[in-house]
């Protein structure tokens, strides 16, 4: 019996720095692993095996572990010679090294195998059970009592098992078992049976069942035992493969007949929450998940219908840990058919209220975030399950979670059939953030990323960075697991319209493990509303993918909301101009045959929508340009509310509510001409209709359709049985501007965002120096054209000089503003207390010839100013004054910095090879 004692703990909303963000914190901390998990997911250095670990008990911190296995080795790389160990080790729980125990269990004809082990309560004896006929040289019948403080077999203790014992429960003064055996002692005990735990005696107990027995536990009152197995039937009465028999007699109190005929029970375990299954099935509409039952009614609670079979469960400190190969839980709305997850933590109970129930069964708890990998392993002769026995042990202070099984591989690293895990001592830092950033109006810039995966802490704190400065501007708490990971965003209210911004992210864990910086995030604010993502935001877009990202595999959700961040399938191409949106977007390209996004949230979608995008293509082999799936990389099995298109060019909108629905263009419309189109799909009361390039291309009555979990993908996924099915169900072409709404769009609401991608918007154009150097009077004859930095001081004088060549103004654009851009160096004190002006050069200079004896001629009129620059390498910005430099666009124009203080600012050169170290113009051109 395992006891378990349950933690809670309080969601709050955190905001920090200037603006706003999105994101869950815990409060407060109560340990470095995000609780209620108790361990860490970083594997610790274990002795391993060279065969299966089918069982595992502790006593006293040793942990034993028996199978089917001959030797054990030290762990990769560690000193130390193989020890014979012959389906038994004991183990150190806090080193994981060998202890001077050593049993041997043998048999006289075929391999024997220990495959399951109880310790006493009061920790002096450990059972085995399993086939074997000795324990070093003593004779025993498949099942053994070990005195573990001499360990040695206890001759006196000699029950006669006929038959493999695949399971144990011990109480204080009985071992129950079950198995194959159809006698014990020569009596009539079918897969079944109780002996007296000192004498090995048979009691009356009888519980026979018609297939084998798999598991067996006692209710923590010892009033009732748990059985578990392949059976049909228990005392001749209906049961499958799960039943409550009372712990004296064995008769019948509780019968299960909600378990498909196909699937098994392999373990069961309890404690004061109640009690629980792990199953495995094999063939269609099996049931491998696990179950969590009642103590008072012995009730089903919830079911866990993930597939992947379940081999062992164990409660501890409120979470349900499991060890599986878990590799679907869209049933559970998790990850999707994929992916094998052989270790899991889930709480035992729901907490508050549970979910409803669908088809008859309340979900399971859902997962939590500890996700230590392993494999299958696939050793000889055995069936590849990867982890199949876990046991906690404690030792000086220290919790250890151990596992046993046949993988060969835990973490990606080599380590055959066992491993542990601490309480202490995290150490793995996040996955690195992918951000990115941008701004459709003047006041905002909205820094968004993909929250980073940890590996036993879902709740991370993300800080971020801006214009490389190494203090944080602000943080964001936000939750994560390694299939669910939604964007998290933080918006910067105190931008400056036409100045460029950049931003980095990092993730840091309870523990302070902090994953790198992320790539640099650059934005220039606009000095003008963006109509279109304006508007398009302001229609209330719940995912809006821009696609104008420029790393891979994210793309960035610009919605308000903006928590569906994409996940780019086999690289499409990035940036594609010119996009479908007029100014400074970018498409997205598709190669028609495997590339797509999807998302990487799941969600449900009601009766009431609507999905667009925009898209070119020459393509005569059609594809799917947006749609709803229940998968994710792997072709959906549910799909519809998609749009695609046909061989000929011609476009589809279509739902499923038990049939497929799909409105289509006319004969003759067809919009595969290697031009922009507008393409819009909304369901609602009145049915749905197709829009394209702002208008009505056809509706149908369909407002209902089938309700599931799914994810949206652009560019691909299933088409299968639609009509007019295209030869390809991916899209080979260029998508932008993908939007989805949790409402049906007006007529008039799309013609607008038709009309609004056309309309006059701002350009930015950004202007690197062509050529810099600067003047110190203390070396009046030096010239300086060559530095990889700048400097600026009034006394003893430096002045700098930037010549840039202009560009004229886009044909009905004027400057709207303009700014100058540059990096302080990461030298101690290049920032300066001083003000530093913007002056135009009017006399003449060269990087090569110019000196503080050659100077040139400054203006008198600053252009701008900047107070005071912090110490520390950042990005600053000095507007400039527009008309003036309007009046030399077109044509090369110099620069100068100047001040009167005396504390220098140094600032990087164009010659620096720093990250956006190059002095630069940002200019900004719109209508007037």
């Amino acid at each position: 019996m395992r006891r378990s004692r349950g933690l809670t703990a309080a969601l709050v909303l955190s905001l920090a720095g200037a603006g706003t963000g999105i994101g869950l914190v815990l409060m407060p901390k109560a340990s470095a692993i995000t609780p209620p998990v108790a361990f860490t997911a970083d594997e610790l250095p274990t002795w391993q095996t060279n065969g299966v670990v089918w069982a595992m008990a502790q006593a006293n911190g040793t942990v034993f572990a028996g199978g089917t296995f001959s030797a054990v080795r030290p762990p990769e790389g560690a000193a130390g010679a193989e020890q014979e160990a012959v389906n038994f080790v004991a183990l150190d729980a806090a080193t994981g090294n060998p202890t001077s125990c050593k049993l041997a269990f043998t048999i006289g004809d075929g391999t024997a195998t220990v495959r399951s082990l109880a310790v006493s309560k009061d920790q002096k004896t450990l059972y085995a059970g399993g086939s074997f006929g000795a324990v070093n040289g003593t004779p025993v019948s498949n099942v053994a009592a070990i005195d573990i403080a001499a360990c040695t077999p206890r001759a006196s203790f000699h029950p006669g098992f006929s038959a493999t014992v695949r399971a144990l429960a011990v109480t204080d003064d009985t071992l129950y078992a079950g198995g194959d055996f159809p006698t014990v002692q020569g009596q009539t005990r079918e897969r079944f049976a109780a002996v007296d735990a000192t004498s090995g005696d048979l009691k009356p107990f009888v519980a026979n069942v018609d297939e084998p027995g798999r598991a067996v536990e006692v209710t923590p009152d010892g009033k009732n035992v748990l059985l578990g197995g392949d059976f049909f039937t228990v005392n001749g009465k209906t049961s499958h493969a799960l039943a409550v028999v009372n712990a004296s007699t064995g008769a019948l109190t509780k019968a299960y007949t909600n378990i498909p005929s196909n699937s098994v029970v392999k373990d069961i375990s309890t404690d004061d929450t109640g009690f629980y299954t792990g199953n495995e099935g094999s063939g269609g509409g099996v049931f491998d998940g696990r179950i969590g039952l009642n103590l008072s009614d012995f009730n089903e609670k919830w079911r866990d219908r993930c597939l992947g079979a379940t081999q062992f469960v164990l409660p501890y400190q409120g979470v349900l840990y499991s060890s599986s190969h878990a590799h679907d839980c869209s049933t559970e709305l998790e990850f999707p058919d994929g992916k094998r997850n052989f270790l899991l933590a889930q709480p035992t109970n729901h907490e508050g209220a549970a979910p409803a129930p669908v088809d008859g069964f309340v979900r399971g708890p859902g997962k939590l975030g500890w996700h230590p990998t392993a494999n299958d392993g696939a050793m000889a002769d055995i069936e590849g399950i990867g982890p199949r026995v876990m046991a906690v042990a404690e030792k000086n202070g220290v919790k250890y979670m151990w596992v046993g099984g046949e993988f060969t591989l835990i973490n990606g690293k080599t380590q055959w059939g066992l491993t542990r895990f601490a309480s202490t001592g995290d150490v793995g830092a996040p996955t690195t953030p992918v951000a990115s950033a941008a701004s459709v109006k003047p006041g905002e810039a909205q820094v968004r990323w993909r929250t980073s995966y940890d590996a036993d802490d879902s709740k991370l704190t993300y800080r971020i960075y801006r214009n490389g400065s190494a203090t944080p501007v602000a943080t964001v708490t936000a939750s994560s697991l390694e299939w669910e990971r939604p964007q998290a965003s933080w918006t910067d209210t105190t931008v400056k319209p036409g100045q460029t911004y950049s931003y980095r992210v990092t993730a840091t864990d309870d523990a302070g493990n902090t994953s790198a910086l992320s790539a640099n995030a650059s934005v220039t604010v606009p000095a003008s509303v963006q109509s279109y993502p304006n508007q398009v935001r302001a229609d209330g877009a719940q995912l809006y993918w821009r696609y104008d990202d420029t790393v891979s595999p994210y793309t960035a959700d610009s919605s308000v909301s903006g928590n569906t961040s994409g996940v780019q399938l086999n690289a499409p191409a990035l940036r594609q101009t010119p996009g479908a949106v007029s100014g400074t977007s970018t498409a997205m390209g598709f190669n028609g045959t495997s590339q797509q996004v999807y998302s990487d949230h799941r969600q449900t979608v009601g009766s009431t929508y609507t999905i667009e995008t925009w898209f070119k293509t020459n393509t005569t082999r059609g594809g799917k340009l947006i749609g709803f799936g229940n998968n994710t990389a792997r072709s959906s099995g549910s799909y519809d509310r998609h749009l695609y298109m046909t061989n000929t060019g011609r476009l589809a909108f279509g739902v499923y509510n038990g049939s497929a629905k799909a409105v289509t263009t006319g004969l003759f419309d067809t919009y595969n001409d290697n031009k922009w189109h507008h393409v819009v799909g909304t369901q609602g009361p009145a049915g749905i209709t197709l829009y394209v390039d702002g208008q009505n291309k056809g509706t149908l009555n369909a407002g209902s359709n089938t309700t599931y979990a799914g994810f949206w993908h652009a560019g691909g996924d299933n088409l299968s049985g639609w009509p007019n099915r295209p030869t390809s169900n991916f899209f080979a072409g260029q998508l932008d501007e993908t939007a989805v709404y949790p409402t049906a769009l007006t007529q008039a609401q799309v013609k607008s965002h038709f009309d609004l991608a056309n309309a006059p918007t701002d350009t930015v154009s950004s202007v690197k120096a062509t050529e810099d150097t600067y003047i110190n009077q203390g070396a009046p004859s030096t010239a300086y054209g060559t530095s990889t930095s700048l400097a600026v001081r009034g006394t003893s004088a430096y002045e700098s000089y930037l010549r840039f060549t202009l560009p004229a103004a886009p044909a009905g654009q004027v400057l709207k503003s303009a700014t100058l851009q540059f990096k302080t160096t990461t030298q101690t004190g290049a920032g300066t207390a001083d003000t530093v002006s913007v002056v135009p050069v009017t006399g003449t200079w060269s990087g090569a010839g110019t000196t503080f004896n050659t100077k040139p001629t400054l203006g008198t009129t600053p252009l701008g100013s900047i107070t005071g620059v912090p110490d520390g390498s950042a990005i600053h910005n000095v507007e400039l004054d527009t008309t003036a430099l309007s009046a030399v666009l077109g044509s090369s124009y110099s620069l100068g910095l100047t001040s009167t203080g005396t504390d220098p600012l140094w600032l990087w050169s164009s010659e620096s090879t720093a990250a956006e170290g190059a002095p630069q113009l940002v200019l900004t051109f719109g209508v007037k």
